[in-house]
């Protein structure tokens, strides 16, 4: 395959094109569960899909001089929250600390990659491992206490309300989000603009218990095979960069997905250097 034709057929499935742009939430949602995971704004440099690019109907649309009042961007920033509040998508930083919305049946295989088998109380031995802060600890303690919570109202447990200490509070609840401990369940802008956290094995105990019982190389052939069914073309370098898996993990993730789908690795592709690793139908 040239690289035109590789490229027209990701822009395709990515919905970069106006015939197939996502105009509402039924689109969206059939848009994320197509390509199994997908940025909101960001635009990944080894190639993920984008819900802004899906909704404009064209790749790298360029930032409007007043966002506030754009359809495209409004619409996006909706879609981001309602998807999610519906517990139709997973929505979170997963990927190099950039929030993603993923299908609900692909999530259960970053949970595993990211969680293996822990459960939230498991948060105590990550702390005495090291692989935990300490003001991370103490936001799991008081969540474990109660939850779900407000922001203000988990920093005051937490003794954190004073504005000197909201970077450390952010820095901490990004940690738990990234490692799967917490989820914003909910933005809500009425009386005023809050986040509302929750354990994620309470918001999504069906999600989580599956990621639990999955065994990490199944995880890694999962998540491996959707974003290249989705981005169509990427490389083993990509792979392991992308989702920060080691190239050994990945080059035998890619050989058995060769043997099982319409994977190919090791390709020439005309008009690029290396060897590709690509994932349609009718590819020789």
């Amino acid at each position: 395959m040239t690289a035109q034709s590789l490229r027209s057929l990701r822009d395709r499935r990515f919905r970069r094109s106006t015939p197939r742009r996502v105009h509402g939430e039924r689109a969206a949602l059939a848009f994320v569960r197509e390509v199994g995971l997908c940025s909101t704004f960001y635009r990944f440099p080894e190639g993920v899909a984008s819900l802004w690019e899906a909704v404009a109907g064209r790749a790298n649309p360029r930032w409007p001089r007043h966002s506030h009042h754009d359809a495209g961007v409004g619409l996006t920033w909706e879609l981001k929250d309602t998807l999610p509040a519906a517990k139709r998508v997973y929505y979170g930083k997963l990927l190099k600390g950039r929030p993603l919305l993923v299908a609900l049946d692909l999530f259960p295989a970053f949970y595993a990659l990211i969680r293996g088998r822990q459960r939230a109380r498991d948060y105590r031995v990550e702390y005495e491992a090291g692989r935990l802060s300490h003001t991370a600890r103490r936001i799991m303690d008081a969540m474990l206490d109660e939850h779900p919570q407000y922001t203000r109202e988990l920093r005051a447990n937490v003794f954190m309300l004073e504005p000197t200490k909201t970077r450390e509070f952010e820095r901490a609840m990004a940690e738990l989000q990234q490692g799967l401990w917490l989820v914003k369940s909910e933005e809500r802008y009425e009386p005023t603009f809050s986040y509302r956290w929750d354990l994620l094995e309470a918001w999504l105990p069906g999600p989580v218990a599956e990621g639990r019982r999955l065994s990490r190389t199944a995880a890694v052939e999962r998540v491996i095979e959707r974003y290249a069914r989705g981005a169509v073309f990427t490389t083993e370098r990509d792979l392991a960069r992308l989702f920060g898996i080691a190239r050994d993990e990945v080059a035998g993730a890619v050989a058995k997905l060769c043997r099982t789908t319409t994977m190919r690795a090791d390709c020439a592709v005309e008009g690029w250097p290396g060897r590709w690793v690509i994932h349609a139908p009718g590819i020789r």
